[in-house]
């Protein structure tokens, strides 16, 4: 092969499904060789040559996607394209002995310590390999494209889910299937609240609680999974939802997890190991509505499991990630309102890394933080107010120069007031530096505020039915769930000691007590995290309770508490439950 700089090698990487480099032996057996490779004139396109290639090998028009060039001393340059070979084995070569899948991580090891017998060039392209690997996961999915859209209604498969006397009590309500019925006219906004009237107590439910569709599919998709996978080892990488009951009920049907939702890695009690070791391309791992970090993401498929598949991700937390990208390109840095120990902020704010330098404010105090940085003009005081967001900023982050424009995204399962707040607040801050008529050069504002509409419809609806000054309220959720805290949150503002955060009705001791959920938000709270009894229902009668759920809190929960409730006044002093839901039917 001639090395006048002339010449350009053209390498198709084939990936079977699982993520795998497909390598060929040679004619002699000594060596691993790529199966498509060619040298290309000067004049010729490497697209279409790596098409002509992939047609070649795949027998049939197979998609290609440009990877990346290398132009090393003394070699001649190289063009890496990818293409996905959805049928493996490839019918072999005449004359060829074996094709075989390589993991990259095998590959990367292997290659390592038995060079002479792979592709001489091997080592100049494993770098590049390693930088694009989660773009190898998501081959063939464009910029504009979601890993994974929601299911319309006549899509949806309940009962994958609805599969014995335990998953109906969990999942399924007669209650709240009448009051969506009878209140959601349409999904996105909400309407009056639903009062079931049993006489001596009155239920208040909002038009929308409970299950979004992002918490619907993730569901939906990991007992199909598991159903369609009998034998195999099938993984959530962490939770699906911030749910326990939901989470036991598929771990008792044989689903694993690699990972706590803080991200520490779980052990095989088989084998004292953690699961990530043992883990190989035979196994699924489904990401969980939250999304995953790229760091995650490459570590799975480093090891050959296919994760385009079994992609569980929120469209509207993609969404964000669309949003912080875009804005990235255009020289942006994004600051992300968020809780940085969550899944879904870490997730956003790996994937914002890609295109753009990133900041994670919590709260408005900590923004009023990042207002001091963008006015300090002093290095050694920007330094250290820099110092307070360790860890929760980009690499190479220079607040000199990277808060001059800024772009604010969030973690969709918070307060959307907070994050218009937030805004509101860096753009009066950019004014007093910039001028006011310059804001707009310094504020993507376009961006607006990136709530997704059910966490933003949950909290319409119940601010609605908080209008109605109810007597108590109680909020149903998992203890780590994010949105469900900002529903309490509401309540806490009008009812104070009078609304409880619970997670099922074993929280409810009795009539007069209830057993209450400090939710860590502010770090600084001695509180966070520990549970405490508060008075419950007043002695008068009849009392207004307000019940709703978060967006990962199921109907049958949410059935069960008002059950426990009137189980404990007496069915026998309560309205039939029948003439009830008679009243709120359309």
């Amino acid at each position: 092969m001639p090395v006048d700089g002339s010449c350009t090698t053209l390498v198709l990487l084939l990936f079977d499904p699982q993520n795998r480099v497909l390598l060929r032996r040679d004619r002699a057996g000594a060596r691993w060789e790529f199966p498509a490779t060619r040298d290309l004139p000067p004049d010729e396109k490497p697209t279409p040559a790596a098409e002509a290639l992939a047609r070649t090998f795949t027998g049939q028009d197979t998609p290609v996607t440009p990877g990346f060039s290398l132009k090393p001393v003394g070699n001649p340059s190289l063009e890496v394209f990818f293409a996905r070979c959805e049928t493996h084995p490839l019918p072999p070569d005449p004359g060829s002995a074996e094709i075989r899948p390589f993991t990259i991580e095998e590959l990367a090891n292997t290659s390592s310590r038995e060079p002479e017998a792979f592709p001489p060039r091997l080592s100049e392209i494993l770098p590049g390999l390693r930088s694009h690997t989660v773009r190898i996961g998501y081959l063939n999915l464009s910029a504009h494209d979601y890993i994974y859209r929601f299911r319309t209604d006549r899509q949806r498969n309940r009962e994958a889910y609805l599969l014995d006397e335990e998953a109906h009590g969990l999942y399924r309500s007669t209650l709240c299937e009448a009051i969506k019925q009878a209140k959601r006219i349409r999904e996105r906004t909400s309407s009056g609240p639903a009062l079931l009237d049993f006489g001596l107590i009155r239920y208040l439910l909002p038009s929308h609680f409970g299950f979004c569709l992002g918490v619907q599919n993730a569901i939906e998709r990991a007992y199909e999974t598991l159903s369609l996978n009998p034998g195999r080892r099938v993984f959530m990488l962490s939770e699906l939802i911030h749910n326990p009951f939901v989470n036991q009920d598929l771990q008792a049907r044989g689903l694993l997890y690699l990972q706590t939702d803080k991200g520490v890695a779980l052990t095989d009690p088989a084998t004292g190991l953690p699961y990530w070791e043992s883990l190989t391309s035979d196994d699924i791992v489904i990401i969980p509505a939250f999304g995953a970090t790229d760091e995650d993401k490459i570590r799975l498929i480093t090891k050959g499991i296919a994760i385009h598949a079994h992609d569980a991700t929120c469209m509207l937390v993609e969404k964000v990630w669309k949003v912080a990208r875009t804005v990235g390109r255009k020289g942006y840095t994004v600051i992300i309102h968020g809780k940085a120990e969550h899944e879904e902020t870490k997730a956003t704010f790996s994937n914002t890394a890609q295109t753009a330098h990133a900041l994670i404010v919590r709260n408005m105090e900590e923004a009023r933080r990042l207002g001091r940085m963008i006015l300090e003009t002093d290095p050694v005081r920007l330094r250290e107010e820099l110092g307070f967001f360790a860890g929760r900023h980009t690499g190479g982050f220079d607040p000199s120069r990277h808060l001059d424009r800024i772009a604010v995204v969030n973690q969709t399962t918070l307060l959307r007031n907070e994050t218009v707040a937030i805004i509101d607040y860096l753009e009066s801050v950019l004014a007093r530096k910039f001028g006011a008529d310059q804001v707009g050069n310094h504020l993507y504002t376009q961006s607006g505020d990136t709530l997704c509409y059910a966490t933003q419809v949950n909290q319409d609806s119940l601010e609605k039915a908080l209008e109605l000054n109810p007597d108590r309220a109680v909020v149903i959720g998992g203890r780590n769930s994010s949105n469900t805290y900002q529903l309490y949150r509401l309540c806490d503002q009008l009812l104070h000691d009078g609304a409880a955060y619970i997670q099922s009705e074993r929280d409810i001791l009795s009539l007069e007590s209830i057993s209450h959920y400090h939710f860590p938000y502010d770090p600084a709270d001695p509180r966070g995290g520990s549970m405490e009894t508060r008075p419950f229902l007043p002695r008068q009668r009849p009392v207004t309770l307000l019940v709703t759920g978060g967006a990962s809190c199921p109907d049958g929960i949410i059935q069960q508490v008002i059950e426990r409730i009137n189980l404990l006044i007496g069915p026998d002093k309560l309205r039939p439950v029948d003439d009830v839901l008679r009243e709120v039917t359309p």
